[in-house]
């Protein structure tokens, strides 16, 4: 890479960080994340050790076991709310919920109460939490405009989960040096409403969605997004692949003790520092991603991630010396940054908007159960085959899925890239421009391509309208009452007139020169334009702007017979 070339690619990753900062939306949600998740971490330090200092290990993970279970059974049948509405005030709700139970346990722990009051509490912080990362998930992009600014919010996004998990922990002990676990509780609650307001000041105008049901039926309703995934072979893969780096890590729960204490022979701090290397990784990786953000190849680096959350494990069992494993698994959190990054990007933009939150609810149940089934498994290979042998056999599970889909995820890029050109195209009309990345994506797939030869007319003035078109390339004449009026060229549309006012077409458009368009039936075309405020106002603004330029002779008001 030359130095023009890095310093392109360095000019991208600041870009990513600098849109989110601009974007005060964006910038709102992602803050609100990083005090949601902040929380998270630090209520599971204090919550440990109150289970610990009640049961010993066995409470540890019986606590741990109580708070997965709703993760895994409730995502799913939870999600469906985050499609319903506005996604950030169910994610006000959800923060709210956990920072009054972290409160209470706060309370609670303070004046020494029951410990199945915490217990009962973490229960419902938790479930109240299986909703914030799907709704997140599907709401940030709702406020991008490209793929390019949801690929910089996905990295912003995965430096802070990053972050997180290195803050809350650390937050969470500098507090019990000086404290107690009852003061952990509250700051976590005082974050998780510091999140809460954050989201209060989002503004945005929702794209459409279809109007709920009257009578909720959450399952119903939950089927939807497992549908959405079944019907979608790249969905199918990316979640595949995600439950099979879910099951890596939690392997890496037992093998992170296991290795520390029987082979490296570390001992109980050598288990902090194996985890410490993943999350330094992890930080180091969020930086890396962010070089990625314009490169356009993100299924491949999805599936260089999947690969390095496995590939470093086995090698530890290969060089079983405490600083090689130190300096692996630092590759670890380096591939789970990109998955974060890649995996979250292809989701939003394979998904469709309206069950977008319900996918990414599947993705947590997904991710909830292959984590307890990894551990399970490790727990099982390690007494079977040993400790070297179970850090080979399953490390290498995901960097094999890996080789196994990259042509499949190779391809995923290439028809992305082309949804990108088609969107860049729709892009340049100023009706469109107001529109989120689902909804002009949801424009962008319903384009048909159209050739014209020079000399013929496209649309013809009297006729009933059905299409809109946007010119890829050539120029296109705009005729009315036998007058040239206007000459469109690349990046113009034309037909809106008759699809927005419900008249006949008010001039004829004739190819100068040889036409590529893209055609966009009506019916998607008026639901999208006039479903979004912002782009309706432009719709008519510019239709009001065409008219006042040119007014046919004989008046196409009337609104055209049904046939």
């Amino acid at each position: 890479m030359g130095p023009e070339a890095s310093r392109s690619r360095l000019a991208e990753a600041a870009a990513a960080f600098t849109s989110n900062w601009r974007n005060p939306n964006l910038r709102r949600a992602q803050l609100s994340f990083l005090g949601a998740w902040t929380a998270e971490w630090a209520f599971t330090v204090a919550l440990g050790i109150v289970a610990y200092n009640d049961g010993g290990a066995l409470a540890l993970g019986l606590v741990g076991l109580l708070r997965m279970l709703p993760s895994a059974l409730l995502a799913p049948l939870l999600s469906p709310f985050a499609d319903r509405g506005r996604r950030e005030r169910v994610l006000v709700v959800v923060s709210t919920l956990r920072g009054l139970a972290t409160a209470i346990a706060a309370v609670t722990v303070a004046l020494a109460g029951p410990v199945i009051v915490v217990y009962a509490l973490a229960v419902l912080s938790t479930i109240a939490a299986t909703l914030f990362r799907p709704a997140h998930s599907a709401l940030l992009p709702t406020l991008c405009r490209t793929g390019h600014e949801l690929a910089s919010a996905n990295v912003v996004r995965g430096l802070l989960d990053s972050v997180a998990t290195l803050v809350g922990p650390l937050l969470a002990a500098v507090l019990l040096a000086f404290t107690d676990v009852s003061v952990v509780f509250a700051v976590a609650a005082a974050s998780s409403f510091w999140a809460a307001l954050l989201l209060l000041r989002v503004r945005y105008d929702a794209p459409p969605r279809p109007a709920a049901a009257r009578r909720p039926h959450l399952l119903k309703e939950a089927v939807e997004g497992v549908r959405a995934v079944a019907r979608s072979r790249d969905l199918l893969l990316i979640l595949g692949l995600a439950a099979a780096q879910s099951l890596t890590r939690g392997a890496l729960t037992v093998f992170s003790v296991v290795v520390a204490i029987e082979l490296l022979g570390t001992g109980d701090p050598g288990v902090g520092a194996l985890m410490a290397a993943v999350g330094v990784g992890a930080v180091a990786g969020s930086l890396g991603a962010s070089l990625l953000v314009g490169t356009g190849r993100l299924g491949a680096w999805f599936a260089v991630g999947v690969g390095l959350w496995g590939l470093p494990i086995a090698l530890v069992g290969v060089f079983p010396q405490e600083a090689a494993a130190l300096f692996l698994l630092a590759f670890v959190g380096v591939g789970n940054a990109l998955i974060d990054v890649a995996g979250f990007t292809l989701i939003g933009r394979l998904a469709p908007d309206a069950v977008l939150a319900r996918v990414f609810g599947v993705l947590e149940s997904l991710v909830a159960v292959s984590i307890g089934l990894g551990a399970i498994l490790a727990s099982a290979v390690i007494e079977w085959l040993g400790v070297e042998a179970a850090l080979i056999s399953i490390g290498l599970v995901c960097p094999v899925l890996a080789v196994a889909s990259w042509w499949r995820l190779r391809r995923l890029d290439r028809s992305v890239d082309l949804l990108d050109l088609d969107i860049g195209l729709l892009q340049q009309v100023p009706m469109f421009h107001p529109l989120p990345l689902p909804a002009i994506e949801q424009l962008a797939r319903g384009l048909e391509p159209m050739e014209v030869p020079a000399g013929r007319a496209v649309i013809t003035q009297g006729d009933i309208g059905d299409r809109y078109y946007v010119i890829e390339s050539g120029e296109a004449d705009v005729v009315g009452d036998g007058s040239v009026v206007a000459t469109l060229g690349p990046g113009e549309g034309f037909g809106e007139i008759a699809l927005l006012r419900r008249t006949r077409r008010t001039a004829t458009v004739v190819a100068r020169t040889a036409l590529g368009l893209r055609a966009l039936g009506s019916d998607r075309f008026i639901s999208v334009v006039l479903g979004y405020t912002p782009s309706a106002q432009a719709a008519a603004a510019g239709v009001d702007h065409q008219l006042d330029r040119f007014r046919p002779r004989e008046p196409f008001d009337e609104p055209p017979a049904a046939t």
